[in-house]
């Protein structure tokens, strides 16, 4: 069943609020402005409304986690460090019951082992990396898609 309009909330982890300027071999040269402009972009042409948000705290990544219940119908979410770490943003996935993208803007599979264990993949639906910031299109297009083929009983 296709929504009148989906409600994708995006919400990015820690450092990356330091994108353009840390490590751009690696994560590219946009800015998080950059990123957040291209998906609210992106989300307009998918007939969604998108909402970003980012912090470097791991608490008010679960709390504006667990406010997406029944507000937003997805959520694209690049945890940044705490995917290898974060029981607590695991825990809040799954209680909220929203579809959940994992994004990654590089291949976290080409740099150190501890990038390769991801706790948030339990709760995804999917996960993208290794794109740069096209990973979140991406991310954008999957859950509209995924969105689009649930029926709207299961949907918040």
């Amino acid at each position: 069943m296709a929504f009148d309009v989906v409600r994708i909330l995006v919400i990015n982890g820690p450092n990356l609020n330091t994108l353009g300027w840390r490590q751009p071999e690696v994560y590219g040269h946009e800015t998080l402005a950059d990123v957040e402009a291209m998906c609210k972009a992106e989300g307009d042409r998918l007939g969604a409304e998108v909402e970003c948000f980012q912090s470097n705290s791991e608490g008010q990544i679960v709390d504006r986690i667990q406010s997406a219940r029944g507000v937003f119908d997805g959520i694209a979410l690049n945890a940044g460090a705490y995917t290898h770490t974060s029981i607590a943003i695991l825990d809040a996935l799954l209680a909220v019951g929203v579809p959940a993208v994992e994004v990654h803007l590089s291949n976290v599979y080409q740099r150190e082992s501890f990038r390769h264990h991801s706790y948030l993949s339990k709760a995804a639906i999917g996960v993208i990396a290794g794109f740069g910031s096209h990973s979140y299109i991406l991310a954008l297009h999957a859950l509209k898609h995924r969105l689009d083929q649930t029926p709207s009983a299961q949907v918040n």
